[in-house]
């Protein structure tokens, strides 16, 4: 990674966390040289990516098909009810760049598909996948195994959620942990934007985190999350070592750009 220097609006920008111990202005240059694929930018990957913009990440890509409806507006802080009826990812783009016009935003109005996932994750440094269905989240899993890239994913169903960080050679990948998928509709089941929000700031810290060194991600533990009763949990998923989309990779622990060396001694 090619460390970039911050300029003076910069520096005041990010002051508060440049003050964190374990930061400093290293951890906020590599946020600056870094670039994160969001996939499915609706309440989850929206917000997350509001997040991810506001503490200096140098460029986003935003991956969502489709147009922005009414009953999307209790959860997608980044809409505006003008936009109804209107591809959601450039507002999205839009909203982003007014909060920080030092972020470079790149957005397209398609679905994560086999035919342009390689190009997306070989221009990325790391991906959340905030998908609304799994046959986006496994294409964009196989591809962060295939080009080596660390991928968060990160679901939601009614006040349920789950968490989990995948690095590929180091940790299960995403049909380890759900060799079968659940039949799931993306409209069928009620939501509350308190509880994608949540979830969504969990979503871009797990990435700050990869991305500075700062604390430790959740590397090969999966953490489910019952908001109803504010229970959260860390699970140990099973790395398949015949898994059809890992299984043929190297076990060794791979170093990517953002990993420190010590957290490819764990897990």
């Amino acid at each position: 990674m090619t460390m970039l220097n911050l300029t003076p609006t910069e520096l005041e920008r990010y002051r508060r966390q440049i003050m964190l111990p374990g930061f400093g202005e290293e951890a906020q240059q590599r946020l600056k040289a870094s670039t994160v694929l969001v996939t499915g930018v609706g309440g989850l990957g929206g917000t997350a990516a509001l997040y991810l913009a506001v503490a200096g990440v140098g460029k986003l890509i935003l991956v969502r098909g489709g147009k922005l409806r009414l009953d999307d507006m209790n959860r997608q802080v980044l809409m505006t009810q003008d936009w109804v009826g209107k591809p959601r990812v450039f507002q999205a783009m839009a909203t982003l760049r007014a909060l920080n016009p030092d972020v470079e935003i790149e957005a397209l109005c398609e679905y994560i598909t086999p035919e342009n996932v390689d190009r997306l994750v070989q221009s990325s440094d790391m991906a959340l996948d905030c998908a609304h269905n799994f046959g986006e989240r496994d294409v964009l899993n196989a591809a962060c195994v295939r080009w080596g890239k660390p991928m968060v994913e990160a679901a939601m169903n009614d006040m349920e959620a789950y968490l989990t960080t995948i690095i590929p050679g180091q940790t299960p990948c995403l049909s380890c942990i759900f060799p079968e998928k659940p039949n799931w509709d993306r409209r069928s089941f009620g939501v509350l934007g308190a509880v994608s929000g949540t979830l969504a700031c969990l979503t871009a810290l797990e990435a700050i985190k990869l991305i500075t060194g700062l604390g430790e991600p959740l590397l090969s533990q999966l953490l489910t999350i019952d908001l109803s009763r504010l229970e959260f949990a860390k699970r140990r998923p099973y790395h398949d070592p015949d898994c059809p989309v890992c299984g043929h990779a190297d076990k060794q622990a791979v170093a990517h750009p953002f990993t420190p060396p010590l957290l490819l001694t764990r897990g």
